[in-house]
């Protein structure tokens, strides 16, 4: 083949080649605009950042409470614990309701629901048609103070940054209870076992609370989350529902899940978690406890949790309310505090007009004579952490703080 020959074959080869090349540009561009579409039709867009408009960063978490906050509800945190730390607020969403038109066509897309609506609607008023007497007076000017300072918050900050997220996500922990017309988001480590173990007896599978195993509980299935219903059954019941979620101080609910799942033997937290806990943040650590994964410290899981490149990733029992329930997109109709968790469940179970004769449990789920995890064994166990270590720690839980009025830590 002379030297002619070979040029213009690797000319023809070339002009293959880049024809080639266009071809499969135009069909991965395709391809991308067909996924943009599908996309667009599965998530929710929604535009915001938790930052007031024309107000300096510090500025921001400094503010007051709405009128009528007694000094036990009103307790937003100052600016001197924010230090400029990864954003909390660019994974949460704020702003919009969960009521929609009484004609809403199951066509639509979770994305068509959230267009247009940056803020939360106005609160719509409890129901209290079940409601005798006046002895719930009290706790219910709370609740109302509650609601009116979450929605509050949601209002007041807006942001700059996108969040997508699938419907599906959205309402993944809320379980249903279709007899009383009732969602709940679980909260683990706030009471979320005994109110299942009502929510069962609410639906009917159950007569008493009490006569419900922790198992049956927590691997029996037999209450349906909002994900399992189709898009429709989702719009409905999140539109007509009354939606409830109970809430825990977040340093409180952090000890309380670590106690549970570390210093008690555990066939699952100890082999996943604890494992790549000790692996990772025990120098010099033992075969034994890398074999078991029993023995984990305090302040190894603070090292785990405050790990942007974690071993092992979240878990719900120590995840941030913000994440699990989203209270700025979803409008919950009810919060309650673990602080006040017998005089919030039974007047929340009096408004959804549930049998005189049912209460909520008083009884600890598991580990019945361990002390309850209250504000000064807390203090006990952040006394095994630096005061860097501390701040950071709040500051992985700031959101909860703003979003529920709870007083931030001495750190």
């Amino acid at each position: 083949m002379n030297l002619r020959q070979v040029f213009v074959s690797v000319l023809l080869f070339g002009v293959a080649g880049l024809l080639l090349f266009m071809y499969l540009q135009a069909w991965i561009e395709g391809q991308h605009t067909e996924s943009g579409k599908k996309l667009q039709q599965e998530t929710i867009n929604q535009d915001f950042s938790l930052e007031p408009r024309g107000m300096p960063r510090k500025a921001a978490w400094r503010r007051s409470a709405p009128v009528g906050f007694s000094s036990r509800e009103m307790a937003v945190s100052s600016s001197r614990h924010w230090q400029g730390r990864a954003d909390p607020f660019s994974v949460v969403a704020a702003s919009s309701g969960s009521r929609l038109p009484e004609q809403q066509k199951t066509s639509e897309s979770p994305l068509s629901w959230f267009r247009g609506v940056y803020l939360p609607p106005a609160l719509h008023p409890l129901n209290k048609t079940f409601i005798k007497g006046d002895e719930w007076q009290d706790i219910d000017s709370i609740q109302e103070k509650r609601r009116a300072f979450l929605q509050d918050f949601c209002k007041t900050y807006n942001s700059r940054k996108k969040l997508q997220t699938h419907l599906v996500h959205l309402v993944s922990r809320i379980y249903v209870e279709d007899r009383h017309k009732v969602l709940y988001c679980e909260v683990p480590k706030a009471g979320c076992s005994n109110w299942k173990r009502v929510l069962m007896v609410l639906s009917g599978l159950a007569a008493s609370a009490n006569n419900i195993s922790h198992d049956d509980v927590h691997y029996g299935k037999h209450l349906r989350k909002l994900d399992s219903y189709d898009l429709k059954g989702i719009y409905t019941r999140l539109n007509t529902y009354t939606k409830f979620i109970f809430v825990r101080d977040p340093m409180e609910r952090l000890v309380s899940a670590f106690r549970d799942k570390f210093e008690h033997p555990n066939s699952y937290y100890h082999p996943v978690f604890g494992k790549a806990i000790i692996k990772k943040y025990r120098h010099n650590a033992d075969e034994e406890a890398l074999k078991t994964g029993s023995g984990v410290k305090f302040k190894e899981f603070i090292q785990y949790l405050l790990d942007s490149h974690r071993p092992v990733g979240m878990d719900i029992h120590w995840e941030q309310v913000s994440k699990l329930c989203y209270p700025c997109l979803i409008n919950y109709d009810f919060i309650g505090r673990f602080e006040t968790l017998e005089e919030d469940a039974n007047y929340f179970l009096q408004l959804v007009g549930a049998p005189a004769h049912l209460k909520f449990p008083k009884f600890k789920d598991r580990h019945s004579s361990d002390e309850r995890t209250s504000a000064e064994v807390v203090r006990q166990y952040l006394k095994e952490l630096s005061k860097e270590e501390r701040q950071l720690t709040y500051d992985f839980y700031h959101l909860d703080y703003l979003m529920f009025n709870y007083t931030s830590p001495l750190v």
